[in-house]
């Protein structure tokens, strides 16, 4: 069985690499689930049970796209209700990195060549080219390699229930690189075989990639759980002025420049668990409201910040990141006053101090403020989200949640300018597996077996981490490490609007979640690729295994 799978997932990582599916492009990612749904609708197993294999289109989504998702029934005396969910995403990044040569980003057998003539690449990228170990493509690594071997393995299961006790769910999702639609709509379908067929959800595998810890580590990683992300941000208003007076102004784009400053790549931020540190805060975007050139000053900016997460809670994230913003406030004011104070003593003027005082209110605490002078604004508040919403259903979450802010920030009493900090995006909770419920005993027990029985080179091992290192659709398999969300859910402005957590589902399911999955470098890179040897050999044999022991 295995050399069968060994052969034919670098097979299937090819056809699946060929049918392009970026994220939110128009019908690309359809296209790829109506191909992985064509591939199982064609096994015997499948057409005489059709009503095991879904196609489903995205709930509350301004694309129009779809999951496929399959699932297959063990067989073996005695039999069991346990569930295995295997869980990986087909959407990808975009290509416009391959510049002129975009057409090839999906042609793995043409792009090393097409790389190494056009490209700039570092020695060891050529080294990985000249080695033949490595299959380039976009979508190779992240994650097409470990969608190809779970629906393998699920072929091989249709024509083996006999081997389970138990059953597999594959779910083959869209938009993990954006928004996770994808993978939330398919918790309904998960809840809905929980009561229709009586699943007993056991764990979940999921299959992104995996690659080098750190610079000459030729080691490989199994992750017990994953990393968690918020997106701690600011609404900065500001007071306009002509640039021919600027000390007039107090320009917000100042004060987001102090605030990334301290807060991008801030250690103080990383979060320590288990041993295992985060990396630290960045920047995701910075940038002012003005719809054109003019010579007045910005009114309002927008920055925002991911922040991962290896158990911290919300509040905890929130209270660091305003303690930092409080911080930059004050810095900011006092450098213009130093800088206000040289120049008037330059210019031979008298010197009056700057009136700006720190402002700084957290989104719950502003609404909060309003409402209090204001009993029915909450009922405005509502037909403006709502309005908007249907005006622009295809806003991005971070402007719709600025613009939510603005509407409230015009209606406080105070005029004077401020900071308004709040989450913008949506919530992705860390999983840790301890070793406390019994499903989390009996997937440790049965990985360390497996583990222990599968070979490697001398010299390298495939160790255990407990927090997959990027963001993950894993983190939708489980409540989380904080179950505790009430400093998000209050300071997320489009919550009940435009994103809300599917907090019911997700308890349903509640499973430990693990990754084995493909190995390679540079994701998201021009130069991604595909460790040929790991990924369509160790990490089939693991899975293949680990199903076995799992359902045995």
């Amino acid at each position: 069985m295995l050399e069968d799978i060994f052969k034919r997932t670098e097979e299937l990582t090819v056809e699946l690499v060929q049918i392009r599916s970026v994220n939110k492009a128009p019908g690309e990612e359809t296209r790829l689930a109506e191909f992985i749904f064509d591939y199982y609708k064609d096994l015997p197993y499948f057409k005489e049970r059709p009503q095991q294999l879904i196609m489903q289109k995205t709930l509350d989504d301004v694309v129009s796209r779809h999951n496929t998702i399959a699932y297959v029934k063990g067989t073996k005396e005695g039999g069991s209700p346990q569930t295995v969910i295997l869980m990986g995403h087909f959407d990808t990044v975009g290509i416009e990195d391959f510049s002129d040569f975009s057409d090839y980003a999906t042609r793995p057998k043409e792009l090393p060549e097409i790389l190494r003539a056009n490209f700039k690449l570092s020695d060891e990228v050529l080294r990985d080219i000249d080695s033949g170990k490595y299959l380039f493509g976009r979508g190779a690594l992240d994650m097409k390699s470990g969608i190809a071997l779970q629906m393998l393995i699920m072929e091989y299961f249709s024509r083996h229930p006999q081997e389970l006790r138990g059953n597999i769910v594959a779910l083959h999702t869209c938009d993990e690189e954006d928004s996770s639609k994808g993978i939330i709509s398919s918790l309904e379908i998960l809840s809905d075989l929980r009561e229709k067929e009586g699943f007993e959800y056991i764990t979940s595998i999921n299959a992104d990639y995996t690659t080098n810890a750190f610079p000459g580590d030729v080691d490989y990683y199994v992750y017990l759980g994953t990393i968690g992300k918020y997106l701690p941000a600011c609404s900065i208003f500001g007071k306009e002025a002509h640039v021919g007076q600027p000390f007039a102004a107090l320009d917000p784009n100042f004060l987001a420049a102090l605030i990334t400053k301290n807060v991008s790549l801030n250690p103080e931020l990383c979060d320590l668990a288990a041993g295992e540190l985060t990396q630290p805060p960045i920047s995701l975007k910075q940038k002012d409201f003005k719809d054109e050139y003019t010579v007045q000053t910005a009114l309002a900016s927008q920055v925002y910040f991911n922040v991962f997460s290896h158990g911290k809670s919300a509040e905890a994230v929130m209270r660091d990141f305003e303690r930092i913003v409080d911080e930059s406030m004050e810095e900011a004011i006092e450098l213009l006053d130093m800088r206000y104070r040289k120049f008037c003593k330059m210019a031979n003027i008298s010197y009056t101090p700057l009136p700006w005082k720190k402002n700084i209110i957290r989104y719950e605490d502003l609404l909060r403020e309003v409402v209090e002078r204001n009993p029915s604004f909450l009922e405005e508040l509502k037909a403006f989200k709502d309005r908007l919403h249907e005006r622009e259903p295809e806003k991005d979450l971070r402007e719709f949640n600025h613009e939510v802010i603005q509407f409230v920030w015009d209606r406080r009493e105070d005029s004077s300018p401020g900071i308004v900090v709040y989450f913008a995006s949506v919530l992705i909770p860390p999983l840790e597996i301890r070793g406390e419920s019994e499903n989390e005993k009996r997937l440790l027990q049965c990985l360390d077996e497996v583990l222990a029985e599968t070979s490697t080179p001398a010299g390298v091992h495939v160790r255990q981490k407990h927090f997959f290192p990027y963001i993950s659709d894993a983190s939708f398999m489980s409540v989380g490490v904080d179950q505790s969300y009430e400093a998000y859910i209050s300071n997320m402005p489009s919550w009940g609007h435009k994103y809300t957590h599917p907090f019911e589902w997700i308890e349903k399911i509640d499973v430990p979640v693990i990754n084995i999955g493909s190995h390679g470098k540079d994701g998201h890179m021009f130069t991604e690729r595909v460790d040929r040897e790991h990924t369509f050999k160790r990490v089939p044999e693991m899975t293949y295994e680990l199903l076995k022991k799992l359902l045995r």
